[in-house]
């Protein structure tokens, strides 16, 4: 698969582990992100931002890649806060699709093993999270253990 596809997502690493945040446009992405990040630091662990508001997609090998438009490098936008700089790779795997949680309803378990369509060729397992919860990240690692790793 050769095709770059740009989508309204993003994209961070934690550990060797790459994590892009899908959802609507107000859903709190960029947010929920951030604040995985600044989880991990506090555990010591490696993380850095790929890209936000605009991920690029491209395959490579059966994996989907996440890069960043050049001129958004390193930026990410808080909303209600503005833009803030943040450590940034150019590019990383992605493992897990983080997409948004119900707390209510017949639907607030997700289905075991479910992935998500990104696009045509490009689809990931789902993890499902709730906006504002205070520590995202424990929560998607209590989810898949092997993030951060």
């Amino acid at each position: 698969m050769t095709d770059t596809l740009n989508i309204h997502a993003t994209a961070i690493v934690v550990g060797r582990t790459g994590l892009l945040f899908s959802g609507p446009s107000g859903w709190g992405k960029s947010m929920l992100a951030f604040t995985c990040m600044t989880e991990a630091r506090r555990l010591g662990l490696f993380t850095a931002l790929v890209a936000d508001d605009q991920v690029l997609l491209s395959g490579e090998a059966g994996t989907v890649i996440a890069t960043c438009p050049p001129s958004i490098a390193g930026l990410i936008e808080l909303r209600g806060t503005g833009i803030v700089q943040q450590d940034h790779i150019p590019s990383a795997a992605m493992h897990y699709a983080v997409l948004p949680g119900t707390a209510s309803g017949e639907n607030r378990l997700p289905p075991e093993g479910e992935t998500v369509s990104l696009a045509a060729g490009f689809s990931l397992p789902a993890l499902r999270l709730l906006t504002g919860v205070s520590a995202p990240l424990a929560i998607l690692m209590a989810k898949a253990p092997g993030i951060g790793h």
